[in-house]
């Protein structure tokens, strides 16, 4: 199975980045956690992303506030699927980072999930290497009918103390 690369501009993104790494250790997607800054560590951003592919990584997940350039420098070095999490700052929100994120030029994709949005990331990465491999798309059927199965649940609970014949 591919590896899929986390790569956060700083060790203040891991609390946001953590989730996708949780969501990897469930399904049993093996990952590498690096931070490599698109400002401060380009070099090693660069060489982690133009190699990656020749490494066994699948997707990449970049994790990045503020100016949020990691997920674009990484895409601009790879063809690999590249997934941005914009995160969280106090600043603007995380729109400045989203904004970043998901505003890339013709020619260099970078999927965007939502502000912190990291189990998603993970969950998209997933669904990437889930194309050919049939186990780990039974594992993602089974997560699905599971949140159905959740939610039904708690709307049964509501319609029992909400509705009455």
């Amino acid at each position: 199975m591919k590896k899929i690369g986390i790569l956060m501009g700083s060790d203040s993104d891991l609390p946001v980045v953590q989730k996708a790494i949780d969501t990897l250790k469930e399904f049993g997607v093996p990952f590498e956690v690096h931070v490599y800054s698109a400002h401060r560590t380009p070099a090693e951003a660069k060489t982690f992303s133009a190699g990656a592919r020749a490494n066994g990584f699948g997707a990449i997940i970049a994790a990045a506030g503020m100016a949020a350039h990691l997920a674009g420098a990484v895409a601009a070095n790879t063809t690999l699927p590249v997934i941005g999490i914009p995160v969280s700052s106090k600043y603007f929100g995380g729109m400045d980072a989203l904004l970043s994120t998901v505003q890339m030029p013709s020619g260099m994709p970078v999927a965007t999930v939502a502000i912190d949005g990291a189990t998603n990331a993970a969950l998209l990465a997933i669904q990437m290497l889930a194309i050919e491999d049939a186990q780990l798309a039974e594992k993602l059927d089974a997560k699905r009918k599971a949140g159905a199965e959740a939610v039904l649940a708690k709307n049964m609970n509501i319609e029992k103390q909400f509705n009455q014949a």
